[in-house]
């Protein structure tokens, strides 16, 4: 696919009921407040902000907020009230006074006086949030992924458009200025044509470990509406707070948590602003034996036609994946960032907010750098002070497209055929794939792995209708995954 070789760069539930495929709940009665009932704020007026969600990424929101100036944050909204502490002391020193606090969203949709929802909650909760927070004539700032299905993502920007409300995705290397640099670069042609993007999230992630029977639910924290549009199921791992990320009912593994940002950026890169043609994965949960359900270990590949997306996600110890000593790294730390293949040479950007640009012999040519997250809250607010989504660094169908592709690459994970990863010898004839997959192994061998006993799944390749936003062909069982049923009460409307 490219002028040079990439080997040498990089080595330095069909369980679902077939009911869901079919749901068109036009019927469901909505109980977000009507859109009239909400304050017009002006270009010179304070935004009121209500953050949802405020312990682990929330704080940030928090911070963000509370530095943003035009901005005060007016409620703490959290289904667990022992996680509101921080966020209150924070939030009173900077205004003089403690803000309200709410444990149910629907109570902050009700109140007039909010201008802004700001959503860091689990991901489950993410779209019905954001959409409900629209239809009450709110402006959402929603942390990543977006969504927890394909199908919740596009509902959420037809709201958006609809209620012409405001609506950012917390993807703030999008507002990073060596990012945006870095990105303008690719885009004007500087590298070439640049065919091959690749997004790495190695990142150490250690055994949740297992329990025996069901845990206890915190006496501060209201379990039914932390559960919301998801199943109430029993609680099944000792840490409920952050590790929900590794069961399927509420995340989406480590592609749809750290992994959205390199994904975000990744697909930037190749400047594609739709679906793939295809998508396939294969991958499984080596190395511990825990309650975590989702992949720790991951190759996902998405083929653009006339450019292809490879995405690496790695939970153990790994080593750097960055050609050339343009990035020095040592084996057991974090990688976390993208490669971009042109004609001309390459470009990585390891973390949020720089780039470095090397020749074909790996020579550095330049450099982009600069930029913090506050940035990001500080555009979100220029753009509801103007009511222009166009505004935005990462419009909320931005988020959607990005979101997408970490939930087609765990679809067809899902899907596949479990064996012991030592079996698949071979999972494509595409070169750059087949590379990838090697190095996966030999990573996993790397980490004592025994090959022969380890099962991982070998997901089938999946053919896509990017206008659709559906897999062609006989894929029910793929198409079923798109969307989910919903808890009465909190259903997320498949129209809008």
């Amino acid at each position: 696919m490219g002028p040079f070789h990439r080997r040498e760069f990089l080595q330095q539930s069909a369980a679902i009921s077939a009911a869901l495929a079919a749901l068109t709940p036009s019927d469901y009665l909505f109980a977000a407040p009507a859109t009239t009932a909400a304050r017009a704020p002006g270009p010179n007026d304070v935004l009121r902000v209500a953050v949802v969600g405020v312990k682990g990424r929330g704080m940030a929101h928090v911070g963000g907020f509370n530095n943003s100036n035009g901005c005060e944050i007016v409620t703490v909204c959290d289904v667990d009230s022992a996680s509101t502490g921080a966020a209150m002391k924070a939030i009173e020193g900077k205004r003089g006074k403690a803000p309200k606090y709410e444990k149910d969203i629907r109570k902050v949709l009700e109140d007039k006086e909010v201008d802004v929802i700001s959503i860091a909650t689990p991901n489950h909760w993410h779209a019905l949030a954001a959409i409900w927070a629209m239809e009450a004539g709110k402006n959402v700032y929603v942390e990543k992924p977006v969504s927890h299905n394909v199908r919740e993502g596009r509902i959420m920007v037809e709201t958006a458009r609809r209620t012409k409300k405001i609506c950012q995705t917390g993807t703030q290397s999008r507002s990073t200025q060596g990012i945006r640099d870095s990105m303008a670069y690719l885009h004007d042609g500087k590298l070439g044509k640049v065919n091959l993007s690749y997004g790495t999230c190695y990142k150490r992630r250690n055994s949740i470990g297992k329990v025996t029977a069901e845990q206890p639910i915190p006496g501060t924290l209201d379990y039914d509406l932390w559960c919301g549009p998801a199943p109430k199921l029993p609680l099944m791992r000792t840490k409920l707070h952050y590790d929900w990320h590794w069961t399927w009912a509420y995340g989406n593994g480590d592609l749809g948590n750290q992994g959205i940002h390199e994904m975000d950026k990744a697909r930037w890169g190749l400047n594609k602003v739709g679906l793939p043609n295809s998508v396939m994965s294969v991958g499984g949960r080596f190395g511990y034996v825990d309650d975590g359900e989702t992949a720790n270990t991951q190759l996902c590949v998405f083929d653009y036609g006339d450019a292809e997306l490879i995405f690496e996600v790695r939970g153990l110890e790994s080593i750097s994946p960055y050609p050339g000593k343009a990035i020095e790294g040592k084996k057991g730390s974090n990688f976390v960032g993208n490669i971009f293949y042109g004609e001309k040479g390459i470009m990585i950007c390891p973390n949020y907010a720089s780039g470095i640009v090397l020749d074909k012999d790996l020579n550095v040519v330049t450099k982009f750098s600069g930029g913090g997250e506050d940035s990001h809250f500080g555009n979100f607010v220029k753009a509801v002070k103007a009511n222009d989504h166009r505004l935005l660094h990462a419009d909320i169908e931005e988020g959607h497209l990005s979101s997408a592709l970490c939930h087609l690459g765990n679809i067809s994970y899902r899907l596949g055929a479990e064996k012991p990863i030592g079996e698949a010898a071979k999972i494509s004839d595409n070169k750059d794939v087949q590379e990838a997959f090697v190095r996966m192994v030999a990573h996993l061998k790397d980490n004592n792995v025994d090959l022969g006993k380890a099962i991982g799944r070998v997901g089938p390749t999946l053919a896509i209708d990017p206008k659709t936003e559906r897999f062609t062909g006989n894929n029910a069982a793929a198409n079923a995954m798109l969307f989910r049923e919903y808890r009465k009460g909190f259903e997320v409307p498949d129209k809008v």
